[in-house]
């Protein structure tokens, strides 16, 4: 696929486009370290793409949302980041902090401009902070990998974005094409990237515009309100038994986290992956539309929750705290991942991390048991003082058979061990860990 130009790439999917009227600095001809022959490398570039620099910014609307747009002109000395690349960069950021508008990166760049040595590796920290500056205020930044997008444009606006979109067969990684090892060339690819949990999701050019503006309505919509828990997707009786509790939750006609979450929202968008290496199908987090307003989730889907599910939830309730959005989590799990890989990958820090993030949210944080409630991998869910639960659904300090293990008794006394755990959607309530049971909508 052709590399589309970056006015192409803004005409299709925005509208009104006003581009800043960025001052470009005085340099030498030849550029800070008078590389021999940047001064017609230059000329060419602007003659073959009609800019002057190798990214175009400026505000334009996509959809209803206006927004700053920085676009990478790759046929301008490879999309390279120079002095006045980040000049602009940081001129759109500060514009976009003055103005509050998000910020959206259309990027496609080999890197870092060679001709000019040091002086163009060291706008990477200028980006850098003007992109945290921005963050700082909650204001949103999204990212699309073009192809390609490598070195530090993946490294600072690419990979630092809250959200990371990709085109299909994209270039993606801090290596450039001509500098990495032999092989293995899949592993620089937006769909390996979006494998290994470093990019949100793979978007179409025919659907980038509409897929951007779904998720810049999700990411501007602030609200201070609690998010309600959900109603029970289906009458059921309260359980007589702790033992009969868990052999309702485990039940496999019970509802799961997805058709939860497809009643509950009118649309929503996922986020995927812990954007250290992994991703875990077991947990789904996102941003939804709801009754007008955005609502953030981060759903148990009933398997043992691995470290990448819960460093991915930990990112998206520490997105949703900083852009003023209210979560909704919802625990169903037996358990966190107690293998050797889990303990490889960090079990004990990633539980920690989500511990934390619910704890510290500066926006209300609304928890609904929807199935098992495995012990802490469970718990690093759920916010104190605000959770609900279903009436096919328990919470124990671990799963009766653990118990059972545990106090050295044998598995025939697993179902009283269930009694004993009080572990019912009443006892919870009773107990102070739920608030109240909730109930499947009439009519």
């Amino acid at each position: 696929m052709p590399r589309q130009p970056a006015r192409e790439i803004v005409g299709a999917i925005a509208n009104g486009f006003t581009e800043f009227p960025t001052p470009l600095r005085d340099e030498p001809a030849d550029g800070p370290i008078h590389w021999p022959g940047y001064r017609s490398a230059r000329a060419a570039a602007e003659e073959r793409t009609g800019e002057k620099e190798s990214v175009v910014c400026g505000t334009a609307k996509i959809g209803d949302v206006e927004a700053v747009l920085i676009a990478f002109e790759f046929g301008f000395l490879g999309g390279s980041l120079g002095q006045r690349t980040g000049d602009r960069i940081e001129a759109a950021f500060a514009h976009a902090r003055d103005a509050r508008l998000p910020v959206v990166s259309l990027i496609s760049t080999g890197g870092s401009r060679m001709q000019q040595g040091m002086r163009a590796l060291m706008q990477l920290q200028r980006v850098a902070r003007a992109a945290a500056l921005t963050r700082s205020m909650g204001i949103p930044q999204i990212s699309v990998l073009r192809d390609p997008t490598t070195g530090g444009g993946w490294a600072t606006l690419g990979a630092g974005a809250d959200v990371i979109l990709a085109l299909p067969d994209a270039q993606v990684g801090f290596a450039g094409s001509r500098v990495r090892p032999a092989g293995s060339p899949e592993a620089y690819t937006a769909e390996a990237k979006l494998e290994w949990g470093q990019v949100d999701a793979i978007v179409s050019p025919d659907e980038l515009g509409v897929t951007l503006e779904r998720w810049l309505r999700l990411l501007t919509a602030r609200s201070t309100a609690a998010a309600p828990p959900p109603t029970a997707l289906r009458p059921a009786s309260l359980p007589s038994t702790g033992w009969e509790a868990v052999q309702a939750a485990r039940s496999p006609r019970r509802p799961r986290a997805v058709e939860y979450l497809d009643a509950y929202f009118d649309w929503r968008e996922d986020v995927s992956g812990d954007r250290a290496g992994g991703v875990d199908p077991g947990v789904a987090c996102g941003f939804g539309w709801r009754d007008g307003r955005t609502i953030a989730y981060a759903a148990q889907c009933g398997t043992p929750t691995s470290p990448a599910g819960f460093r991915t939830a930990a990112r998206l309730v520490q997105l949703a705290s900083r852009l003023g959005i209210p979560v909704l989590t919802l625990v169903d799990t037996p358990g966190a991942a107690n293998d050797a890989a889990a303990e490889q990958a960090g079990a004990g820090g990633a539980i920690a991390a989500m511990f934390e993030a619910v704890a510290t949210a500066s926006i209300p944080v609304t928890t609904l048991v929807i199935g098992e409630g495995g012990s802490g991998g469970a718990l690093a869910f759920a916010a104190l003082g605000s959770t609900w639960v279903a009436p096919d659904a328990y919470f124990s300090v671990t799963s009766p058979e653990a118990a059972a293990a545990i106090l050295k008794r044998p598995a025939s006394e697993v179902p009283d061990i269930a009694n004993q755990l009080h572990l019912r959607p009443q006892d919870l309530v009773d107990l102070g860990v739920a608030r109240a049971v909730v109930s499947a909508k009439q009519g």
